[in-house]
């Protein structure tokens, strides 16, 4: 039944997931970690930095990681976690392959009409604020801890989260360099 649930949430969140990968991690974590409950908040991030360190597409690899991850804490075993991975994957990626097999002829021929231009100018705000939710939807206190809590790795979290803003926005700074140094920070000061 796990496998069926995958396949149907995972394929929704294909459908409606605009934006790429990043735009897709607020509905990943609704579906996953809130409405199904097989994942908790803490292992999502875990998923998200993982699935941002490998090599591949954000949203893809989120997919894969929730799949395993799910089946896992169901009960089942290391294949069948393995097929939980390869469901969650197909189901994501399927919308968009049939949705560019119809329709790439016809965009094609018409992408210059002011009906289609009208309606892709609809979705950039929309895209620009599920990202803003997937960021917002990560800043929990169990990432960032809370200053009544633990001060200290509270406020190294909020540098750490400015910093990296900082340095790949206005500095320009690799984004694989900002994660590695992030990395080793948070392994220095917060050990």
């Amino acid at each position: 039944m796990i496998f069926l649930e995958l396949f149907i949430t995972f394929f929704q969140i294909g459908l409606f997931g605009f934006g790429g990968g990043y735009g897709m991690l607020s509905l990943i974590q609704g579906e996953v970690v809130h409405n199904h409950g097989w994942l908790t908040t803490s292992e999502f991030t875990d998923i998200v930095a993982i699935s941002q360190m490998t090599p591949g597409p954000i949203g893809i690899n989120s997919a894969t990681y929730c799949g395993y991850t799910a089946v896992h804490n169901a009960g089942f075993g290391y294949g069948m976690s393995i097929l939980g991975s390869v469901t969650a994957t197909f189901a994501l990626v399927l919308p968009s392959l049939i949705l560019m097999i119809l329709i790439a002829k016809v965009l094609l021929k018409y992408m210059n009409t002011p009906a289609v231009q009208s309606v892709f100018s609809g979705l950039r705000p929309a895209v620009v604020g599920l990202l803003a939710a997937a960021t917002l939807l990560l800043m929990t206190a169990e990432n960032f801890s809370a200053p009544d809590i633990n001060p200290w790795q509270f406020w190294i979290s909020c540098f750490l989260f400015a910093a990296s803003f900082i340095g790949t926005m206005y500095f320009k700074i690799n984004p694989i360099r900002m994660i590695c140094y992030s990395g080793f920070a948070g392994l220095v000061l917060l050990y």
